[in-house]
């Protein structure tokens, strides 16, 4: 009879460390491997994973040397429990950095024999971890979520109002140019690498601001796209006919930020048409402007109030001011696209302008091929 060895983990970010690991646990006896859910990974790390728990058992699950896949019931440190009474192992596995005295506790109190291994990466390869590999790639993007062009002075000087941004973390490679900051991002990375520096957010904001718009560029990129990136959550950006906003709210609050990813999804458009221009046949005046800036006040406070009903309608009202500002953001095909979501979501508005960026819904349930969003928060 071969022994049932258990480990258990996040296994985020599935790498060649997470694999050695794995294997070594496999030549004692038939590993069983418990995964934190998405809940318990947020609980303790202040932000959810970047795979999901259904593509982290997925994964592990097509690995040889694993017999079976858990999501934990429990939560907390020792979220495996419930499932350490139903295996009933009789090798509790764990690396230097996944070991705790409580968990060494639990296993002795249950007679499972307690190991503890060392990190060591399989053959020549590098060592590998998966918050090393998040700072590869963690420079984020942001999301427009209402008022977008008010941080335009040519916009806003008709009549102030706020643009509503979050920052959200790079769990893919969005499209470039599609309306989620990606030339301001370049930027970014060009000026600081692959991760924001420490300091504070909104003078960072400015100095990436500064960067992105050295003296003489004509097309001046808003000030928005930087504070997106820079600010961590959500925030309301005011303007009245500047660059840089009169001033900045921002909101961290766990639970606003929780609401909002449950509800914001991203569904991929076609390319622009070539020969597209956004600017043509604008109709800017007081009466579009002012639409725009009470729509973006207006999703402000229901994304506040955890108004799903509320957000959806202002969310829509923002976009559509938009379109009546900047006829050239939609065509037929973008339209068309829509219309098939219509009796499902509670709002839409495009990312981009014209394509090649992202239709995002509002919705109670998420729809096929959706992409769910994950907010970026404050580090503590």
């Amino acid at each position: 009879m071969r022994k049932n060895v258990l480990v258990s983990g996040c296994f985020d970010l599935l790498h060649s460390g997470h694999v050695a690991f794995l294997q070594e646990a496999a030549k004692l006896g038939l590993l069983h491997v418990c995964i934190g859910s998405d809940q318990t990974v947020h609980a303790l790390k202040g932000r959810y994973p970047v795979n999901t728990q259904a593509e982290r058992k997925f994964m592990l699950e097509a690995l040889a040397c694993v017999h079976a896949v858990r999501v934990s019931r429990g939560s907390g440190m020792l979220d495996f429990e419930p499932e350490l009474a139903d295996i009933r192992p009789d090798i509790f596995f764990v690396n230097e950095d996944g070991h705790s005295p409580e968990k060494e506790a639990l296993c002795r109190a249950n007679g499972v024999e307690y190991r503890v291994a060392k990190r060591i990466p399989a053959g020549q390869l590098p060592a590998r971890s998966t918050t090393a590999l998040r700072r590869l790639n963690g420079m984020p993007y942001r999301i427009d979520l209402a008022g977008g062009w008010l941080d335009q002075p040519w916009v806003s000087e008709h009549h102030p109002g706020p643009v509503v941004t979050i920052s959200i973390d790079p769990t893919q490679p969005f499209n470039y140019r599609s309306g989620m900051a990606t030339s301001t991002r370049e930027k970014a990375i060009e000026l600081w690498g692959q991760t924001l520096p420490s300091g504070n957010p909104e003078q960072l904001a400015r100095v990436l601001f500064a960067y992105d718009n050295p003296p003489g560029t004509t097309e001046v990129s808003g000030s928005q796209d930087a504070i997106g990136i820079v600010m961590p959550g959500l925030n309301r950006a005011q303007y009245n006919g500047r660059y840089w906003p009169e001033h900045i709210m921002s909101v961290q609050d766990a639970p606003v930020l929780d609401w909002l990813e449950r509800h914001l999804y991203l569904l991929p458009l076609e390319p622009r048409r070539a020969g597209f221009r956004v600017l043509d046949d604008t109709r800017i005046n007081l009466e579009n402007v002012r639409t725009l800036a009470l729509a973006a006040e207006a999703c402000w406070e229901a994304i506040l109030r955890q108004d799903t009903v509320a957000f959806g309608r202002a969310f829509r009202q923002s976009f559509e001011a938009q379109i009546a500002m900047f006829p050239n953001m939609v065509d037929p095909g973008i339209l068309a696209q829509i219309e098939q979501y219509r009796d499902k979501a509670l709002g839409w508005k495009l990312s981009g302008a014209g394509g090649g960026g992202y239709l995002i819904l509002i919705l109670e349930e998420p729809v096929p091929d959706a992409i769910q969003i994950k907010i970026r928060r404050q580090e503590a």
